[in-house]
Protein backbone atom coordinates (compact mmCIF):
# COMPACT_ATOMS: atom_id res chain seq x y z
CA UNK A 1 0.00 0.00 0.00
CA UNK A 2 1.03 3.76 -0.79
CA UNK A 3 1.42 6.24 1.98
CA UNK A 4 -0.11 8.72 -0.15
CA UNK A 5 -2.63 9.86 -2.57
CA UNK A 6 -3.83 12.73 -4.34
CA UNK A 7 -7.51 12.75 -5.95
CA UNK A 8 -9.74 14.59 -7.29
CA UNK A 9 -13.14 15.29 -5.99
CA UNK A 10 -15.99 16.52 -8.50
CA UNK A 11 -18.48 19.39 -8.05
CA UNK A 12 -21.77 18.11 -8.06
CA UNK A 13 -25.82 19.41 -9.04
CA UNK A 14 -28.27 17.92 -6.42
CA UNK A 15 -31.94 17.51 -7.06
CA UNK A 16 -31.33 18.45 -10.88
CA UNK A 17 -35.00 20.12 -10.43
CA UNK A 18 -37.47 18.32 -8.92
CA UNK A 19 -35.73 15.03 -7.57
CA UNK A 20 -35.38 17.05 -4.22
CA UNK A 21 -32.43 14.95 -1.94
CA UNK A 22 -33.00 11.91 -4.11
CA UNK A 23 -31.09 13.08 -7.41
CA UNK A 24 -27.76 14.24 -8.30
CA UNK A 25 -24.96 13.93 -10.69
CA UNK A 26 -21.24 14.89 -11.57
CA UNK A 27 -19.40 17.60 -13.16
CA UNK A 28 -16.54 17.09 -15.57
CA UNK A 29 -15.18 20.65 -13.54
CA UNK A 30 -14.28 22.14 -11.23
CA UNK A 31 -12.72 19.64 -9.05
CA UNK A 32 -11.19 20.14 -5.44
CA UNK A 33 -7.71 18.24 -5.11
CA UNK A 34 -6.73 16.70 -2.31
CA UNK A 35 -3.60 14.76 -0.80
CA UNK A 36 -3.92 12.34 2.49
CA UNK A 37 -1.36 10.58 3.83
CA UNK A 38 -0.76 8.34 6.27
CA UNK A 39 0.69 9.40 9.07
CA UNK A 40 2.55 7.37 12.52
CA UNK A 41 0.37 8.37 15.20
CA UNK A 42 -2.97 7.69 15.23
CA UNK A 43 -5.92 11.20 14.71
CA UNK A 44 -6.24 13.21 11.95
CA UNK A 45 -4.04 16.64 10.72
CA UNK A 46 -5.97 18.95 8.69
CA UNK A 47 -4.42 21.90 6.28
CA UNK A 48 -6.02 23.82 3.56
CA UNK A 49 -5.07 26.31 0.38
CA UNK A 50 -5.64 30.33 1.92
CA UNK A 51 -8.50 30.83 -0.58
CA UNK A 52 -11.29 29.74 2.34
CA UNK A 53 -10.38 29.43 6.11
CA UNK A 54 -11.92 25.87 6.60
CA UNK A 55 -11.70 24.18 10.30
CA UNK A 56 -8.95 22.42 11.36
CA UNK A 57 -10.54 20.60 14.21
CA UNK A 58 -12.02 17.26 12.26
CA UNK A 59 -14.92 17.11 14.12
CA UNK A 60 -15.88 21.21 12.84
CA UNK A 61 -14.50 19.53 9.17
CA UNK A 62 -16.65 18.11 6.83
CA UNK A 63 -13.73 16.13 5.27
CA UNK A 64 -12.28 15.07 9.12
CA UNK A 65 -16.05 14.36 10.33
CA UNK A 66 -16.59 11.50 7.31
CA UNK A 67 -12.58 10.39 8.16
CA UNK A 68 -13.70 9.82 12.08
CA UNK A 69 -16.39 7.96 10.76
CA UNK A 70 -14.27 5.74 8.55
CA UNK A 71 -12.23 5.66 10.63
CA UNK A 72 -14.62 4.14 13.58
CA UNK A 73 -15.28 1.15 11.42
CA UNK A 74 -12.08 0.53 10.52
CA UNK A 75 -11.38 -0.64 14.30
CA UNK A 76 -7.60 -0.30 14.41
CA UNK A 77 -5.37 2.77 15.32
CA UNK A 78 -4.78 4.69 11.83
CA UNK A 79 -3.68 8.72 11.23
CA UNK A 80 -4.24 11.33 8.13
CA UNK A 81 -2.80 14.42 7.39
CA UNK A 82 -5.18 15.81 4.53
CA UNK A 83 -4.40 18.78 2.42
CA UNK A 84 -7.68 20.40 0.87
CA UNK A 85 -6.82 22.79 -2.16
CA UNK A 86 -9.96 23.77 -2.37
CA UNK A 87 -11.60 24.73 -6.43
CA UNK A 88 -15.02 24.30 -5.55
CA UNK A 89 -16.29 28.10 -3.23
CA UNK A 90 -18.48 26.71 -0.10
CA UNK A 91 -21.68 28.57 -0.31
CA UNK A 92 -21.99 27.95 -3.90
CA UNK A 93 -24.70 24.90 -4.46
CA UNK A 94 -22.24 23.11 -5.98
CA UNK A 95 -21.59 20.61 -3.58
CA UNK A 96 -18.34 21.92 -1.99
CA UNK A 97 -19.21 20.10 1.19
CA UNK A 98 -19.79 16.66 -0.70
CA UNK A 99 -16.39 16.78 -2.61
CA UNK A 100 -14.07 17.32 0.80
CA UNK A 101 -16.45 14.75 2.59
CA UNK A 102 -16.66 12.41 -0.36
CA UNK A 103 -12.28 12.71 -1.52
CA UNK A 104 -11.44 12.21 2.13
CA UNK A 105 -13.00 8.73 2.47
CA UNK A 106 -11.95 7.31 -1.09
CA UNK A 107 -8.35 8.56 -0.70
CA UNK A 108 -8.64 6.92 2.93
CA UNK A 109 -10.06 3.75 1.32
CA UNK A 110 -7.48 4.12 -0.98
CA UNK A 111 -4.51 3.88 1.17
CA UNK A 112 -6.46 1.11 3.44
CA UNK A 113 -6.56 -1.19 0.40
CA UNK A 114 -9.97 -0.96 -0.80
CA UNK A 115 -11.48 -2.34 2.33
CA UNK A 116 -15.03 -0.35 1.80
CA UNK A 117 -17.71 -0.81 -0.46
CA UNK A 118 -18.54 2.47 -2.31
CA UNK A 119 -21.51 2.16 -0.22
CA UNK A 120 -19.85 2.27 2.76
CA UNK A 121 -17.99 5.37 1.61
CA UNK A 122 -21.34 7.27 0.94
CA UNK A 123 -22.70 6.33 4.27
CA UNK A 124 -19.39 8.04 6.26
CA UNK A 125 -19.21 10.60 3.77
CA UNK A 126 -22.49 11.50 4.85
CA UNK A 127 -21.69 12.79 8.06
CA UNK A 128 -19.50 15.64 6.52
CA UNK A 129 -22.68 16.75 4.94
CA UNK A 130 -24.17 16.68 8.14
CA UNK A 131 -21.97 19.14 9.73
CA UNK A 132 -22.18 21.60 6.71
CA UNK A 133 -25.99 21.20 6.38
CA UNK A 134 -27.57 19.58 10.01
CA UNK A 135 -28.85 16.51 7.37
CA UNK A 136 -27.47 13.48 6.30
CA UNK A 137 -28.07 13.73 2.68
CA UNK A 138 -26.90 11.76 -0.25
CA UNK A 139 -27.79 13.33 -3.32
CA UNK A 140 -24.30 15.26 -3.72
CA UNK A 141 -22.29 12.77 -2.02
CA UNK A 142 -23.30 10.00 -4.15
CA UNK A 143 -22.51 11.06 -7.87
CA UNK A 144 -19.11 12.16 -6.31
CA UNK A 145 -18.26 8.84 -5.34
CA UNK A 146 -20.12 6.75 -7.91
CA UNK A 147 -19.79 9.55 -10.84
CA UNK A 148 -22.47 9.85 -13.22
CA UNK A 149 -25.78 10.49 -12.36
CA UNK A 150 -27.43 8.78 -8.97
CA UNK A 151 -31.22 8.30 -7.66
CA UNK A 152 -31.10 7.79 -3.96
CA UNK A 153 -33.90 5.45 -3.57
CA UNK A 154 -33.85 5.48 0.28
CA UNK A 155 -30.80 6.78 2.71
CA UNK A 156 -32.08 4.38 5.82
CA UNK A 157 -31.68 1.94 4.64
CA UNK A 158 -29.36 3.27 2.37
CA UNK A 159 -30.38 2.22 -1.25
CA UNK A 160 -28.28 3.87 -4.48
CA UNK A 161 -29.40 3.39 -7.63
CA UNK A 162 -26.91 4.62 -10.41
CA UNK A 163 -28.70 5.77 -13.49
CA UNK A 164 -27.31 6.09 -17.38
CA UNK A 165 -27.81 8.98 -19.00
CA UNK A 166 -27.36 10.51 -22.94
CA UNK A 167 -24.11 13.37 -23.91
CA UNK A 168 -25.56 15.98 -22.21
CA UNK A 169 -23.66 19.36 -21.73
CA UNK A 170 -24.09 21.34 -18.49
CA UNK A 171 -23.54 25.36 -17.96
CA UNK A 172 -23.16 27.10 -14.78
CA UNK A 173 -23.49 30.49 -13.88
CA UNK A 174 -22.11 30.65 -9.92
CA UNK A 175 -23.23 34.22 -8.67
CA UNK A 176 -20.58 35.24 -5.82
CA UNK A 177 -22.63 35.27 -3.04
CA UNK A 178 -23.74 33.06 -0.22
CA UNK A 179 -26.61 30.52 0.32
CA UNK A 180 -26.25 28.52 3.01
CA UNK A 181 -27.79 24.81 2.69
CA UNK A 182 -29.19 25.18 6.48
CA UNK A 183 -30.55 28.62 5.39
CA UNK A 184 -31.88 27.16 2.71
CA UNK A 185 -33.56 24.23 3.93
CA UNK A 186 -35.24 26.45 6.54
CA UNK A 187 -37.18 28.00 4.37
CA UNK A 188 -39.24 25.16 3.06
CA UNK A 189 -42.48 24.14 3.33
CA UNK A 190 -43.42 21.62 5.80
CA UNK A 191 -46.25 20.47 4.06
CA UNK A 192 -46.95 20.28 0.33
CA UNK A 193 -51.04 19.58 -1.45
CA UNK A 194 -51.01 16.24 -2.63
CA UNK A 195 -51.68 17.60 -6.36
CA UNK A 196 -48.23 19.92 -6.63
CA UNK A 197 -46.85 16.01 -4.98
CA UNK A 198 -48.50 14.34 -7.47
CA UNK A 199 -46.89 16.51 -10.18
CA UNK A 200 -43.59 16.24 -8.67
CA UNK A 201 -43.38 12.43 -8.80
CA UNK A 202 -44.40 12.64 -12.51
CA UNK A 203 -41.61 14.98 -13.24
CA UNK A 204 -38.59 12.90 -11.27
CA UNK A 205 -40.31 9.46 -12.94
CA UNK A 206 -40.11 11.41 -16.39
CA UNK A 207 -36.90 12.75 -15.53
CA UNK A 208 -35.61 9.33 -14.88
CA UNK A 209 -37.04 7.31 -17.64
CA UNK A 210 -35.84 10.26 -20.28
CA UNK A 211 -32.58 9.74 -18.84
CA UNK A 212 -32.28 6.59 -18.88
CA UNK A 213 -33.87 6.41 -22.81
CA UNK A 214 -31.68 8.77 -24.11
CA UNK A 215 -35.10 10.75 -25.03
CA UNK A 216 -33.88 14.49 -24.74
CA UNK A 217 -37.14 15.51 -25.10
CA UNK A 218 -38.88 14.23 -21.72
CA UNK A 219 -35.92 14.90 -20.07
CA UNK A 220 -36.41 18.90 -21.15
CA UNK A 221 -40.68 18.58 -19.89
CA UNK A 222 -39.68 16.44 -16.77
CA UNK A 223 -37.19 19.56 -15.79
CA UNK A 224 -39.90 21.00 -13.44
CA UNK A 225 -39.92 21.57 -10.00
CA UNK A 226 -42.99 22.73 -8.42
CA UNK A 227 -42.09 22.28 -4.82
CA UNK A 228 -38.71 23.58 -3.83
CA UNK A 229 -37.84 25.93 -6.61
CA UNK A 230 -40.49 28.78 -5.93
CA UNK A 231 -39.58 29.16 -2.49
CA UNK A 232 -35.71 29.37 -3.00
CA UNK A 233 -35.21 30.68 -5.93
CA UNK A 234 -36.38 34.35 -4.39
CA UNK A 235 -32.92 33.96 -2.71
CA UNK A 236 -31.16 34.14 -6.32
CA UNK A 237 -30.57 37.69 -8.50
CA UNK A 238 -31.97 37.03 -11.77
CA UNK A 239 -33.02 33.38 -11.53
CA UNK A 240 -36.18 34.00 -13.36
CA UNK A 241 -34.73 35.73 -16.23
CA UNK A 242 -31.63 33.02 -16.75
CA UNK A 243 -33.70 30.23 -16.77
CA UNK A 244 -36.21 32.12 -19.55
CA UNK A 245 -33.65 33.21 -21.89
CA UNK A 246 -31.79 29.89 -21.76
CA UNK A 247 -34.58 27.87 -22.74
CA UNK A 248 -35.78 30.16 -25.60
CA UNK A 249 -32.04 30.00 -26.14
CA UNK A 250 -32.64 26.08 -27.18
CA UNK A 251 -31.73 24.80 -23.57
CA UNK A 252 -33.24 21.42 -22.09
CA UNK A 253 -34.19 23.09 -19.10
CA UNK A 254 -32.51 23.51 -15.50
CA UNK A 255 -32.53 25.27 -12.53
CA UNK A 256 -31.10 25.77 -8.79
CA UNK A 257 -27.87 23.80 -8.23
CA UNK A 258 -28.29 22.25 -5.10
CA UNK A 259 -29.24 25.19 -2.62
CA UNK A 260 -28.36 27.82 -4.52
CA UNK A 261 -26.79 30.31 -5.38
CA UNK A 262 -25.76 28.51 -9.15
CA UNK A 263 -27.80 28.06 -11.85
CA UNK A 264 -27.29 25.37 -14.22
CA UNK A 265 -29.19 24.83 -17.65
CA UNK A 266 -28.12 20.95 -19.80
CA UNK A 267 -28.26 21.08 -23.52
CA UNK A 268 -28.07 18.84 -26.02
CA UNK A 269 -25.43 20.30 -28.35
CA UNK A 270 -22.38 22.26 -26.71
CA UNK A 271 -23.08 25.45 -29.32
CA UNK A 272 -26.19 25.91 -27.41
CA UNK A 273 -24.07 25.15 -23.93
CA UNK A 274 -21.58 27.51 -25.25
CA UNK A 275 -24.86 30.19 -26.23
CA UNK A 276 -26.28 29.70 -22.86
CA UNK A 277 -23.28 30.86 -21.03
CA UNK A 278 -23.13 34.17 -23.03
CA UNK A 279 -27.13 34.81 -21.66
CA UNK A 280 -25.86 34.08 -18.18
CA UNK A 281 -22.89 36.63 -18.23
CA UNK A 282 -24.61 39.19 -19.95
CA UNK A 283 -27.93 38.71 -17.35
CA UNK A 284 -25.06 39.37 -14.44
CA UNK A 285 -23.37 41.51 -16.14
CA UNK A 286 -26.21 44.13 -15.95
CA UNK A 287 -27.31 43.27 -12.58
CA UNK A 288 -23.55 44.42 -11.65
CA UNK A 289 -22.83 40.66 -9.83
CA UNK A 290 -19.76 38.98 -9.55
CA UNK A 291 -20.01 35.65 -10.99
CA UNK A 292 -18.30 32.31 -12.29
CA UNK A 293 -19.55 30.16 -14.88
CA UNK A 294 -18.56 26.83 -16.31
CA UNK A 295 -19.41 24.61 -20.00
CA UNK A 296 -18.87 21.53 -18.66
CA UNK A 297 -20.23 17.57 -19.29
CA UNK A 298 -21.56 15.31 -16.63
CA UNK A 299 -18.79 13.28 -14.92
CA UNK A 300 -18.09 9.40 -14.88
CA UNK A 301 -16.16 7.74 -12.41
CA UNK A 302 -16.68 10.02 -9.36
CA UNK A 303 -13.63 10.86 -7.50
CA UNK A 304 -10.62 10.35 -9.40
CA UNK A 305 -7.41 8.78 -7.91
CA UNK A 306 -4.57 10.72 -9.54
Amino acid sequence: MSNSVTVHAPATIANIVCGFDILGLALQAPYDIMEVSLKDEPGITLRSSAAYNLPTVPEDNVAGASLLALMEAYGKPVGFDVYIDKQIKPGSGLGSSAASSAGAVVAANHLLGNIFTKEDLVRFAMNGEKVASGVKHADNITPCIYGGVTLIRSIFPLDIVPLSSPPIYVTVVHPQIEVKTSDARQILRKEVQLKDAIKQWGNIAGLVSGLLKNDYGLIGRSLEDVLIEPVRSILIPGFDEVKKQCKEAGALGGGISGSGPSIFMLSEQQSTAATVEGIMKNIYDKLGIDYKTYVTTIGSGGVKIM
